[in-house]
């Protein structure tokens, strides 16, 4: 149950198996096009459904729109009997919005709703709609990763609260395209959202599950791709390709812990760029625009 990723929408070449890139093997020089940060943000607002194929941006992005009041107004009743108020699940989804693609704790999304919103919910209430949430697929949280082998690591337990689609957050934010251009930090976020949309889908095709890794020691990686004998690949996502040495050195910083089950493979997914390769380091850097299962 997911929309459809870039390369299922024919906005990704191709040219890169993600499982090539989990099995350690040599990619060596792919190119493709380079997208423009536009592109980027129409990828993001748009999102990956099908009936926006062959819309304007500005007809995409209205699709979201009208699946959210959708699932305000008849979704979150359908599901169970159970009338909702209406006005507070809105605001517990721009609470998600505003924290998508991070480890936000019911707590805070509570303390949010409450400061921004001017609104009161209880721990229980909020995770009684969380929950609602993920059983109509709106929201797709992705679970925290372990290898469960003597890491020495303290593993934080929190998934990190992600919609099915970055246009959920978009149009819960009230995000146009020319607001994003303006605002890149929450366009990084939900950047992140649209790589994270995609390497699940890629990962689910492969047979294999996606992770986030996250511990007590301030250690990140942003998505994890194991399979079922344990082996597992690393991936930091980027917008800017000039963050990959940044990010390729935070994941051999991290990877370094895991000596008794290592990764097979570290990735930075990156945005506007159009040249995908395997650095001497052995980081593979990858455009988005350039994957398939």
């Amino acid at each position: 149950m997911h929309p459809m990723s870039l390369f299922e929408r024919g906005e990704s070449s191709g040219v890169v198996s993600v499982s090539d890139v989990c099995a350690g093997k040599d990619i060596g020089v792919q190119t493709t096009k380079s997208p423009s940060l536009e592109e980027l943000v129409a990828f993001v607002v748009g999102g990956g459904w099908p009936g926006s194929i062959g819309k304007t941006p500005r007809q995409a992005a209205a699709i979201p729109h009208e699946y959210v009041e959708n699932v305000i107004k008849v979704d979150m009743s359908k599901l169970d009997g159970i009338e909702r108020d209406q006005a507070k699940v809105r605001k517990c989804l721009r609470s998600l919005a505003r924290n998508e693609s991070t480890t936000v704790a019911l707590a805070t999304i509570r303390n949010d709703i409450e400061e921004v919103d001017a609104t009161s919910l209880s721990i229980n209430t909020v995770s009684e709609y969380l929950d609602a949430f993920r059983r109509i697929y709106l929201t797709n949280d992705i679970e925290p990763f372990s290898t469960f082998l003597r890491s020495p690591a303290r593993i934080k337990q929190s998934p990190k609260r992600h919609f099915c689609d970055p246009s959920i957050a978009a149009a819960l934010l009230g995000a146009s395209e020319k607001m994003l251009l303006r605002d890149l930090r929450t366009f990084g976020f939900l950047f992140e959202s649209l790589a994270i949309r995609d390497l699940q889908i890629y990962a689910e095709s492969i047979d294999a599950k996606l992770y986030h890794y996250q511990d007590y020691d301030g250690r990140e990686i942003d998505a994890v791709i194991q399979f079922d004998d344990g082996a597992w690949s690393a991936f930091e996502i980027k917008l800017n390709p000039n963050d990959a040495d940044e990010a390729a050195a935070n994941l051999k910083k991290v990877a370094s812990i895991f000596r008794h089950n290592p990764p097979t493979s570290l990735s930075v997914v990156v945005g506007k760029s159009g040249i995908a390769h395997r650095r001497e380091d052995g980081v593979y850097v990858l455009p988005i625009t350039s994957l398939r299962p």
